[in-house]
């Protein structure tokens, strides 16, 4: 597949229902001439904990593209991160001040400034420390507008609540004051339960504010799936108080669902987290705001292999040291395997990782593979400090470089002063004896008869650590004849480890293969940076970023894109499926997986903000029109070209598939320098794809979540749109095949007999009458 087909596809999901996003963002012009403002509400605003510190810090720079000025980041005050974060200062916008001062009057502390990231947004925190003495009359407020308590307890919920009804004052304040100058259009974008309390009590007391609230994990359906329930199977049957109530998170549930039914419009990022939330939340998502990433573009393709081999040589060094006494494998015929994320056991798949671990160790045993693949378990958790043979692995590790490096030196010198006199050097004039006994000494002191760590800290717990338990009944305890080692880091990368010196973004660019089998996994940030880092990637279709590529990109293994099915198929078969990915992978040769991380990185440019971020338009300007219908109309009298007001217009109807070019130049634009073979033209299809109506925000369809029959089915609506369906589906069946996927560079990458990938699953396409339309374009954007 070419690169020009990826373009397209890229460019028409740019252009999503009529809307040219690019003619969008103009620095905040429309923006400021509607008297428009974007405020976003989250809790991880300049205050890292989670995933959606990640979404909104990526997601600035477009979002300040199309607001300017006029867009406010609204969080916690946080001492620690603000000192590194956030350029205090006072606010050069009028309104912000004003509304600012407000609150100071009474007693609310109210830090504001810029926060010191790419796009330098105007960041409003607010000190809940200093309005805590109102806790007690702030819930007594809350429950009497939203008849929901909340516990005394539960600090988190009370924080929340402090921090939402500090937001709830600000914008009142600040609606008042920009609407002094000119009509003004107000969106608030709150993010999670923790910002919900805000949205409530902005909705409840009617404020004149388009409110949008997107839910990125319910937090029911977190808790369930981490207490090891048949969560998929079991949607619809679930007793939802109950459940809450059971696990003392009653209140925390009603606040998420009754922000969810509050918002103007609620989105979610996936497809499959829209499903739960139909099911848990009892609310249908307008449409699916995905998460992007800020996609660095290397002028050249070969930059990005550079930095792999730059920072593989750094985790060589660090498994030199990790294995001494015992490192008799050959590093070029080593791959790098991880995983990574928060430490939930069976929601990350960390026990099918490592369940598949032990049955990629039997089939290279079995077959005699001269490849050692070590496999990096990244999971912070209690510690009590490093690992004392880990420590001391690194330290011989050093004395040897130092001395074969001083040896090195002196050698050097002995061979220029003897050539420079016009002879040939003997073995014993460079190598004297006590070179050797240097030598000797260093190998002697590194020689051990304990088996390598497995754990490279000191777990708090390790009796009970449900990795370190599955590693040693999986019996992976780093022995000589394992062709798979296995090192657990109990802690997030950073490059100021003694041990491991490396940035999370130089760890996953010195690794071959990203595996994530999530069993629950809204969305999936980890394998999403390891496709725009070009490194190639497991996932499974239960998590977001699987679905989304399954839909997106056809034949999506011959980009090194590996799906699981962990929906219709049984935990073990699974783990197989997995096992087996691993095993085709170390077969690959190098010049194949050169070819492959060429492949992986051009499918960056589909998860660029620059791309993704019209659904976030998309939902602002929807939530907009629910509250202003004027607001359209506004929009297009502000346009002076024709064109500009139709591409502003939501309402224009257009094919939800980005459909190729009709003239493809598949050789021209090839850019993979190793590929040596002229890749043959595309077979082009004349034939149009109908378009397909999209669903309305108030539709009464319900999505359907298809499994086996083996596995059981959720209801299914047998009204879904029979029209719609009948019409995409008499489509696709005269859709031509694609010819051109299977191109010299995927003979290469499966290349002999025994490394072809099974592609069989690959091919497979979903059917339409299987799929959910919340407004992202569906399977088979590269399809011709």
């Amino acid at each position: 597949m070419s690169i020009s087909k990826i373009k397209n596809a890229a460019k028409s999901l740019k252009n999503y229902q009529g809307i040219r996003f690019e003619q969008c963002l103009d620095n905040g012009e429309a923006a400021e001439q509607l008297n428009k403002w974007l405020l976003e509400v989250s809790w991880e605003v300049a205050n890292k904990v989670g995933g959606i510190y990640t979404v909104i810090r990526s997601k600035v720079p477009v979002t300040k593209s199309e607001y300017g000025n006029n867009y406010i980041c609204l969080g916690p005050y946080n001492e620690a991160f603000v000192k590194t974060e956030v350029e205090v200062g006072e606010s050069k916008i009028e309104a912000i001040r004003e509304a600012v001062h407000e609150m100071n009057r009474f007693g609310v502390h109210v830090v504001t400034g810029n926060w010191l990231i790419e796009g330098f947004p105007q960041v409003v925190l607010f000190d809940i420390g200093s309005v805590s003495h109102r806790l007690d009359g702030w819930k007594g407020d809350f429950f009497q507008y939203s008849r929901i308590g909340i516990p005394y307890h539960d600090k988190e919920s009370n924080d929340a609540l402090l921090f939402g009804f500090c937001v709830f004052w600000f914008i009142g304040n600040f609606i008042e004051q920009v609407k002094r100058r000119q009509k003004s259009y107000v969106i608030a974008h709150f993010h999670e339960w923790l910002a919900g309390v805000g949205l409530i009590m902005t909705r409840l007391r009617n404020y004149d504010c388009a409110l949008v609230f997107t839910t990125h994990a319910t937090l029911l359906g977190r808790y369930l799936c981490a207490g090891s329930t048949d969560f998929y199977n079991n949607l619809s049957k679930f007793n939802l108080d109950k459940e809450a109530g059971d696990r003392q998170i009653y209140h925390r549930y009603c606040i998420e669902r009754a922000a969810a039914s509050c918002a103007h419009v609620f989105t979610t990022v996936s497809k499959i987290t829209g499903i739960e939330s139909e099911y848990l939340l009892n609310k249908q998502p307008d449409l699916l705001t995905p998460n992007g990433l800020n996609v660095q573009k290397f002028a050249a393709l070969h930059e990005f292999q550079n930095l792999h081999a730059q920072n593989k040589e750094k985790l060589n060094a660090f498994v030199r040291g990790h294995f001494y006494g015992h490192y008799d494998f050959d590093l070029d015929k080593t791959l790098y395997f991880f995983t990574a994320g928060r430490y939930e056991f069976t929601n990350k798949g960390a026990d099918m990782f490592i369940e598949s671990l032990a049955r990629l160790n039997y089939m290279l045993t079995k077959s005699g593979s001269d490849v050692t693949v070590v496999a990096f378990l990244i999971f912070p958790t209690a510690t009590n400090n490093f690992n004392v043979e880990s420590l001391r692995g690194q330290s011989i590790a050093k004395m040897f470089r130092d001395t074969v490096s001083n040896i090195q030196a002196d050698i050097g010198k002995r061979l220029y002063e003897i050539s420079l006199k016009g002879q040939l050097p003997t073995a014993e004039q460079i190598l004297y004896t006590s070179d050797l006994i240097e030598l000797k000494k260093c190998i002697y002191g590194s020689q051990r008869s304990a088996l390598p760590p497995i754990c490279t800290h000191n777990v708090c717990d390790d009796v009970n650590d449900p990795v370190l338990n599955a590693l040693r009944r999986c019996h992976l305890f780093n022995a000589r004849s394992d062709r798979v080692k296995v090192i657990f880091h109990p802690e997030f990368v950073r490059s100021t480890s003694p041990l491991l010196p490396l940035d999370y973004d130089e760890f996953v660019r010195g690794c071959h293969l990203g595996v994530f089998p999530s069993y629950y996994e809204p969305w999936g940030y980890t394998p999403a940076e390891c496709t725009v880092m070009g490194v190639p990637n497991i996932s499974t279709n239960l998590s977001g970023f699987g679905c989304f590529m399954e839909e997106h990109v056809t034949e999506h293994q011959t980009y090194g894109i590996y799906v699981i099915d962990r929906r219709h198929q049984s935990a073990n078969d699974s783990c197989q499926q997995l096992a087996q990915y691993m095993y085709d992978f170390s077969l690959l040769t190098r010049r194949q997986r050169i070819i492959l991380r060429n492949r992986t990185e051009r499918l960056s440019e589909l998860l660029d903000w620059n791309i993704l971020g019209i659904y976030y338009y998309r939902a602002h300007q929807l939530a907009l029109a629910r509250i202003h219908p004027e607001f359209e109309e506004e929009l297009m009298k502000l346009s002076s070209e024709p064109s500009s007001s139709t591409a502003s217009t939501p309402a224009v109807s257009r094919s939800s598939t980005p459909a190729p070019p009709e003239h493809d130049d598949d050789g021209s634009e090839d850019e993979d320098e190793h590929q040596q073979i002229q890749l043959p033209p595309s077979q082009v299809s004349s034939q149009k794809i109908p378009q397909k109506e999209l669903p309305s925000s108030d539709s009464s369809y319900k999505p359907s979540f298809p499994r086996a029959a083996s596995a059981g089915k959720l209801p299914f609506d047998k009204q879904l749109r029979a029209a719609a369906v009948a019409a995409a589906n008499t489509a696709a069946a005269n859709e031509p095949t694609m010819t051109d996927a299977f191109d010299d560079e995927i003979y290469q990458i499966t290349l002999g007999a025994k490394n072809q990938l099974n592609l069989a699953s690959a091919s497979h396409t979903i059917r339409h009458d299987d799929q959910i339309d919340f407004g992202l374009s569906d399977t088979g954007d590269f399809v011709d």
